[in-house]
């Protein structure tokens, strides 16, 4: 086990790198954590561990991080000014965010900042983050020196301990599947008989463990999930959760357009910024 210092060095290290043009991290960043520390790290994920919640350092930074992952786990409980509905980061970035191929978060603080198409600017991981908040979360941005926003930031931090800062990490995003039109007739019944056990006939699941898939307590029509083609990649390879990856592409599409076919929140456009 490292010591609370080299980890909290790097942390640090990685701030700097990766949130250069957010205001906040120089008036929040903690100074006594200023030294960096160089650190070997693999290039594969397969000799890349994920560091053991256990670990997280005690004190002021482990507070923040602890803090971060109460929120990842349980959005709505540990961030309720902010989340709009009953989804959590963890419903779509599985096992705390280290699934391959569901969005896993290793390394993603050091690629930023990064160009967005969807907002048409150079963003910082503070407000990739608020994206998430205001579109999946159907929800309001942190404000820069938040607590919840720096937990957030310092829990995927801690999290990426060990990856090298700027490398993506290979299994980033999702499975990539073929362009196919999904049929959401067949969707309805492959709903019924693999999906609705979790999260019920009418799509409102049984959160804060099968969070809701439409209606006013999911996504906005804003979030990645609302596009068929981005709902069908996470699907495919991650559910169901008794039997991943056991569905076709074309059903994942199918069972998908069936979700997608159903009412949902409209995104708030004053937050289009994100």
């Amino acid at each position: 086990m490292k010591s609370p210092r080299p980890i909290a060095s790097w942390l640090v290290a990685v701030a700097i790198s990766a949130l250069a043009t957010s205001a906040f991290v120089a008036a929040r960043a903690p100074r006594t954590l200023a030294r960096q520390t160089q650190q070997s790290a693999p290039a594969t994920p397969s000799a890349w561990t994920a560091p053991d919640p256990a670990a997280i350092p005690k004190g002021p930074l482990g507070d923040s991080i602890r803090l971060g992952l109460n929120i990842f786990r349980d959005t709505p409980r540990y961030a309720p000014k902010y989340a709009g509905n009953k989804l959590s980061c963890s419903d779509c970035h599985l096992q705390n965010g280290v699934a391959a191929y569901a969005s896993p978060l290793v390394g993603l603080p050091g690629l930023f900042p990064m160009y967005r198409e969807r907002s048409g600017r150079v963003v910082t991981f503070a407000d990739r983050i608020n994206e998430c908040m205001t579109r999946s979360e159907n929800g309001r941005p942190f404000p820069s020196r938040s607590p919840e926003l720096i937990g957030l930031i310092a829990y995927t931090q801690w999290l990426s301990q060990g990856w090298p800062v700027g490398k993506s990490f290979p299994t980033r995003g999702f499975v990539k599947l073929p362009e196919l039109k999904g049929d959401p007739v067949n969707g309805a019944k492959i709903y019924a008989q693999q999906c609705a056990v979790c999260h019920q006939a009418n799509g409102a699941g049984i959160p804060p463990n099968f969070p809701p898939l439409w209606g006013p307590a999911s996504f906005n029509d804003g979030a990645g999930m609302s596009h068929v083609a981005k709902m069908a990649a996470f699907v495919q390879h991650n559910m169901p959760q008794t039997h991943p990856g056991s569905l076709t592409p074309q059903q994942a599409y199918d069972v998908s357009a069936y979700v997608a076919s159903k009412p949902r929140p409209k995104f708030d456009t004053r937050y289009s910024i994100y």
